[in-house]
């Protein structure tokens, strides 16, 4: 029988204060990355829990979900593996001082939208694609995402 195939559900959020995106520096095979808050999607939880809870975790912020930008997908040429990103909008809330933050993560950064043009250093396309698609692009009502218990 022949194993079938299985996308990794992930989030990602767009935060923006003062014209600046909340970014994640992390490593990543070995590298030192640039992404939005973002992960994996755990099971029995929502869209839109993961996408705040993995903002916390990834950058200290609390933040406030407030739209949908779109749904994107990627396959790493790293490891071969699809990912199906809801990338969600939200509200910076506050700043939690001395956050644990994830293994892996070296800490928040605030970039406008020309330092991540001109980056090196982002974890895939979708950083950047999911930026613009911000500035550009229509929001979502967060009611579009409708999930079933």
């Amino acid at each position: 029988m022949t194993e079938r195939w299985t996308p990794h559900a992930t989030v990602a959020t767009i935060v923006v204060k003062d014209d600046q995106f909340l970014m994640v520096e992390e490593w990543s095979n070995g590298q030192q990355v640039l992404n939005q808050p973002a992960g994996h999607i755990e099971q029995g939880e929502a869209v839109i829990e993961a996408a705040e809870r993995e903002t916390l975790e990834e950058t200290g912020w609390v933040v406030k979900a407030t739209g949908l930008l779109g749904l994107y997908t990627y396959t790493a040429p790293s490891n071969g593996i699809t990912y199906h990103r809801y990338c969600l909008i939200a509200d910076a809330i506050n700043e939690v001082p001395n956050a644990t933050l994830d293994e892996g993560i070296i800490g928040p950064q605030w970039h406008s939208i020309e330092s991540l043009r001109k980056a090196n250093n982002l974890r895939s396309p979708m950083v950047l694609t999911c930026a613009e698609d911000y500035l550009k692009r229509k929001h979502y009502p967060l009611d579009l995402i409708i999930e079933h218990p």
